[in-house]
């Protein structure tokens, strides 16, 4: 009886990894979801500067770097079939390790940071990756009863895709539970908004966080 009903399991394994690549190969298999979409919110830069480079935690000209953690931010832009979209372009901002936004209108009273630079602009590149140095964002007030959690802002556009704004949280962090704005969303899209931490390549290495960006195409 053993020996039939293990006979029967593997033809089950079999006939499954038959229709696995079936569905693969046929065009079947379930795209990904696109990441959700997320207001701009009032402190997207207005004020040009020069540096916009990867690294947010040294300004050009600048002796000090920023103040904070400093951490890593990795990840990829693909389509919904999970191909890589190279040169699409990557613009981020933040608030710096105060929570404090370098943008005139933030009425938070926390110190700016004169070396923190807050605003990036990268392209993928042809595998659809791209990387950030930056600092770990501060929580800040967004009214009196709301607290916003750590964040960062994404926008992201390619030619032949539907441009996108979101904002990217980070894991276990408490005030998630309580945001106004992702509490709002599915729980499986709150997933696809919350980064991955990364295991450091070494004791001394910058934590690492990961974010997959997924762009819809245009019909």
């Amino acid at each position: 009886m053993k020996s039939l009903a293990r006979r029967k399991l593997l033809r089950l394994g079999l006939l499954s990894g038959v229709v696995s690549i079936f569905a693969a190969t046929s065009g079947l298999a379930k795209a990904l979801l696109p990441t959700p979409p997320e207001t701009e919110g009032p402190f997207y830069p207005v004020t040009p500067q020069d540096d916009k480079d990867f690294d947010l935690t040294q300004v050009t000209g600048h002796k000090d770097v920023a103040q904070g953690k400093h951490i890593m931010v990795t990840g990829r832009v693909m389509d919904m079939r999970g191909q890589p979209i190279p040169q699409a372009t990557v613009e981020i901002w933040q608030a710096n390790a105060k929570g404090r936004y370098r943008h005139p209108g933030d009425p938070n009273p926390a110190p700016l940071d004169p070396n923190f630079q807050g605003w990036a602009i990268v392209l993928t590149d042809k595998h659809g990756e791209f990387r950030f140095k930056t600092v770990m964002p501060g929580a800040y007030p967004a009214s009196k009863n709301w607290m916003r959690p750590p964040h960062i802002h994404f926008k992201v556009a390619k030619e032949g895709y539907a441009n996108l704004t979101t904002q990217m949280y980070f894991p276990n962090e408490a005030l998630n539970e309580n945001d106004l704005l992702l509490s709002e969303k599915k729980p499986s899209e709150r997933l696809l908004m919350i980064a991955r931490k990364k295991e450091p390549s070494a004791p001394e290495a910058l934590d690492m966080y990961e974010y997959v960006i997924v762009l819809e195409q245009k019909p």
